[in-house]
């Protein structure tokens, strides 16, 4: 952990198909500048933030959850003062909805995932080991004009929320993988995250460097090649 960038690991698939289980990827705390998470160890003898600009819609933000102090990694939804709400599963920002195009499916192997060996949530019933598991797949534009893949499963009760008034100083975060995500849309005393303080804000994830899909980084056979250096979007 250096004072620029700090290395992160996807453990979970909250994200995907923009981040996956295994991704390896530093995070760039130069962007927001500096509170007393970014700095290592959490050891600046500061409260608040200094040099820093607040992120844009779109970005991919790890972040300290304010209760239970777990990194978490996920996209930026609201800003200070916007009203989001989903309903629907349709993602809507400010009274405008949010448009989404339909993208084809994202498929991945029914197999446990990670060091963790978690199955993936699948929106084709009971595949066994080894089949495909199948998400629907759309691109959302958000009102900035940053486009990104969002996934669909299933319908959840967190398909259709009230009203979110995003305070001022604080965040609102959700998962690209909307179902499977522990994100703003759950109030911290819920077991959610809530709005995020600006102050928490670790950096902005901007670029994978490696990734494996398999349990430990040092099993060659499982690399993907083809993420190494991929661009976060």
């Amino acid at each position: 952990r250096t004072l620029f960038f700090q290395p992160f690991w996807i453990p979970s698939g909250s994200m995907k198909d923009t981040l996956l289980i295994g991704d390896f990827l530093f995070v760039n705390k130069m962007a927001y500048g500096y509170s007393q998470y970014s700095c290592p160890f959490a050891m600046c003898p500061f409260s608040g933030r200094i040099m820093g600009e607040e992120p844009e819609l779109g970005d991919v933000v790890v972040f300290r959850h304010p209760t239970t102090g777990s990194d978490f990694i996920k996209r930026v939804i609201g800003l200070p003062g916007d009203k989001v709400q989903v309903q629907d599963g349709v993602l809507s920002i400010n009274g405008e909805v949010v448009p989404q195009t339909d993208d084809g499916v994202f498929v991945e192997t029914f197999e446990p995932q990670g060091p963790a060996g978690n199955l993936p949530q699948c929106a084709n019933p009971s595949p066994g080991l080894g089949a495909d598991c199948i998400k629907e797949k759309f691109i959302e534009t958000l009102p900035n004009g940053v486009e990104h893949s969002v996934l669909n499963i299933t319908n959840t009760r967190l398909d259709n929320t009230p009203v979110f008034t995003v305070p001022e100083g604080q965040f609102f975060f959700m998962g690209d993988n909307r179902d499977n995500s522990t994100d703003s849309r759950v109030a911290q005393g819920a077991g959610g995250v809530g709005f995020v303080p600006f102050e928490n804000l670790i950096g902005r994830a901007d670029r994978i460097m490696f990734s494996s899909a398999g349990r430990s980084m040092l099993f060659f056979w499982t690399w993907r090649g083809d993420r190494f250096f991929k661009a976060i979007e």
